[in-house]
């Protein structure tokens, strides 16, 4: 058959070259392999479904979701590329019909793949998540998004080779495109590859009590371009990626145990040998509270208005209520226990010394011969109120 300029000459050409018996058998053909098809795939539908709910093997339930990648659409599609290798076409049509077939074989494959792999991956992540793995589970999103990324791109680069498209130029201008987009959506790309890091260094998880900068609160997820992060307040923070790795980040759900440092000060006046007995005081008491391990207490410093000990003892604990609780206690059994023995807390204060002047320093001698003066012996009028006025 000649090729055709105009689809009325294909459609011409395509009847004077075949008969309606043709047509027939073409159509009859591929009719019958539809509904092959689609019975086949329901009938191992059907049975492999049976055989996972019986086993507890994992092969068999990714297959089935495998199978479960191939689409109606696309057995139609094959089915009638197998009929119209009964109709006689032109050569350069015969040979878009077989790219056609190789092209559907690559993205089908693509299909079963991407399912395949979706499953895997959606399996995996729900385990780590059961078992409070965030940390896996975040680095298992970030790693399927990025394989069926590749595995497209080899598909869309197997199909497009298929129908002549020179492959290798394709992909340099790819990569010449490629740097202008990188350049003008980099703060994109910057927590795209963010967000790997973060799934593969692992920082911080989903469910860790985290502070950046002022933002505080627990993470609830970990996305592609940002982590949203639920505060204490209640409200929900998104934060991009970037910002995050470029903060310094305090993951207080990594904390193993808190250091607690804190001070006091007693009244100037507390006699020595009590002051000696403090750290020991303070030792037993913390010794004598739950999830603490004593470390010192000392007398380290002479204050404006007290004396002044430094405490340092750990909470064994991550929670922070915990340590509150343990502080609570501390406190109230140091106030009864200094009590008991009369050792008082300072506070501010200020003591004023007052010293009287030496006899006659400032004093103003009267004049010789000043009969008006007072002696020392008459008594001094008090000044009236106009006198003290004036004055």
């Amino acid at each position: 058959m000649k090729n055709a300029n105009t689809p009325m000459e294909f459609i011409q050409k395509l009847l004077e070259n075949n008969s309606t018996e043709a047509f027939a058998i073409a159509a009859g053909i591929a009719t019958v392999a539809f509904f092959v098809f689609i019975s086949i795939r329901g009938f191992i539908n059907t049975r492999l479904r049976k055989l996972a709910d019986r086993t507890s093997l994992g092969w068999d339930d990714v297959l089935v979701e495998v199978l479960g990648g191939t689409y109606g659409w696309m057995l139609f599609l094959f089915a009638v590329l197998i009929g119209a290798q009964y109709i006689e076409f032109s050569d350069k049509i015969e040979t878009r019909l077989g790219q056609a077939l190789m092209a559907l074989v690559f993205l089908q494959i693509g299909f079963w793949l991407s399912s395949g792999v979706a499953y895997s991956l959606k399996k995996k992540a729900a385990r780590h998540e059961a078992n409070n793995e965030g940390a896996s589970a975040t680095a298992i999103a970030v790693a399927g998004f990025t394989i069926r990324l590749v595995l497209w791109s080899i598909v869309v680069i197997l199909v497009l080779d298929q129908f002549g498209f020179n492959v290798t130029t394709l992909i340099a201008s790819l990569g010449v495109g490629g740097v202008a987009v990188a350049l003008a959506v980099q703060n994109i790309l910057g927590d795209l590859f963010a967000s790997l890091s973060i799934a593969l260094d692992k920082p911080f998880v989903i469910g860790d009590f985290i502070i950046v900068g002022d933002v505080t609160g627990t993470v609830e997820h970990v996305g592609l371009k940002t982590t949203r992060i639920r505060a204490l307040s209640g409200e929900q923070i998104v934060v991009s990626n970037g910002d995050l790795l470029s903060s310094r980040i305090h993951n207080y759900k990594r904390l193993r145990e808190r250091r607690i440092v804190f001070q006091f000060g007693v009244l100037y006046d507390t006699p020595a040998d009590l002051l000696e007995s403090i750290p020991g005081m303070v030792k037993s008491i913390i010794e004598s509270t739950d999830n603490t391990r004593f470390d010192r207490a000392h007398f380290f410093s002479f204050g404006a208005s007290s004396l002044d000990f430094e405490v340092v003892y750990y909470v064994t604990s991550d929670n922070y209520t915990t340590y509150m609780d343990a502080q609570q206690r501390i406190n109230l059994a140091m106030v009864q226990q200094f009590g008991d023995k009369d050792i008082g807390f300072a506070f501010p204060t200020r003591t004023l010394h007052l010293e009287s002047a030496p006899k006659g320093f400032g004093a103003v001698e009267p004049p010789a011969g000043d009969t008006d003066s007072p002696s020392e012996d008459t008594p001094r009028k008090a000044p009236s109120a106009a006198q003290a006025e004036a004055s």
